[in-house]
């Protein structure tokens, strides 16, 4: 079924019927994309200090209400994307919440395929933990970063850590959407099944919906979520990626994870990063906002 403009919410139709599709198996495309985010300056606010180190972002409230910080991991198929896209809403939470929020950048595939970005976001794991314990961090994303943050969460359950909350924006979380050709002209906004199809590509090397797939390479592929921490996840119900958001949040509530599932009617795909002065994104993002907020 195609999805017709009119199912978005209508004070984002104008913006959404204007957004291009990128052609983003071009390499050429990939690189200027690649190239307008990395010119992206720290925003300057009053109540936020912005750090940058080698591969982080950190943001750090000038009045701080909180021992809880933040990792965040930006979004982008897997194949755009850097930190400082993000920097608005990571210092908005920042100061909001008056919490440290650390922004991870991470490296993009085809050029450097799984496991290269989980690592990197492991490693700004690695980077926070040193001065702040494991149950006073918050993992969160968006899309993609989503989907990685999923996945880091699983690895370090493994590993014996466990954050405190795990905070999932239309989280990439299965590469067997993409295998569903049956999606491909359904027309999503934003991000489709085409695209969605060669990001799991390059992430994987492979095609999506093979029979294995590398251990943490594909979060809605673990067997068994029991244990996982406390769990935030919003998406839209027009967005590609919501039934395996709620599919993810059913199995973890049915694992006796607490968990909180967010649908946005209307929502496309990453609409809070694109029209966040919108008082749709807005109200979105003030109920994810007052979730992280509650945390202890």
């Amino acid at each position: 079924m195609t999805v017709p403009l009119s199912a978005v919410a209508p004070e984002l139709r104008g913006r959404v019927r204007r957004m291009p599709r990128l052609p983003l198996e071009r390499a050429w495309v990939r690189r200027l994309v690649r190239a307008a985010t990395a010119r992206t300056r720290p925003p300057s606010l009053p109540d936020v200090t912005v750090e940058l180190h080698p591969g982080l972002r950190v943001y750090r409230p000038r009045t701080p209400r909180s021992d809880l910080s933040l990792l965040w991991i930006h979004g982008g198929g897997l194949v755009i994307g850097g930190a400082a896209q993000d920097d608005r809403f990571c210092a908005g939470t920042a100061a909001e919440l008056g919490i440290t929020v650390v922004s991870a950048e991470y490296r993009l595939a085809p050029e450097n395929p799984y496991p290269a970005a989980l690592d990197d976001c492991h490693a700004a794991w690695t980077w926070l933990r040193a001065d702040v314990a494991a149950e006073r961090v918050v993992v969160g994303g968006q899309s993609a970063g989503g989907g990685l943050a999923a996945a880091l969460v699983q690895r370090l359950h493994d590993e014996g850590e466990r954050p405190r909350a795990q905070w999932l924006f239309c989280p990439m979380l299965d590469d067997r959407t993409a295998a569903r050709r049956a999606l491909d002209d359904a027309g999503h906004r934003v991000w489709d099944n085409r695209l969605n199809r060669f990001g799991w590509r390059a992430y994987l090397g492979t095609e999506p919906g093979a029979p294995v797939v590398p251990l943490y390479a594909v979060p809605a592929r673990r067997d068994d979520v029991t244990g996982l921490p406390e769990t935030w996840i919003g998406v839209g119900d027009i967005d590609l990626f919501h039934d395996e958001a709620a599919g993810y949040a059913r199995r973890l509530r049915a694992a006796g994870v607490a968990t909180t599932l967010h649908v946005v009617a209307g929502g496309p795909h990453g609409f809070e990063a694109w029209a966040p002065s919108s008082e749709f994104s807005r109200r979105y993002l003030a109920a994810a906002r007052a979730w992280l907020g509650r945390l202890r």
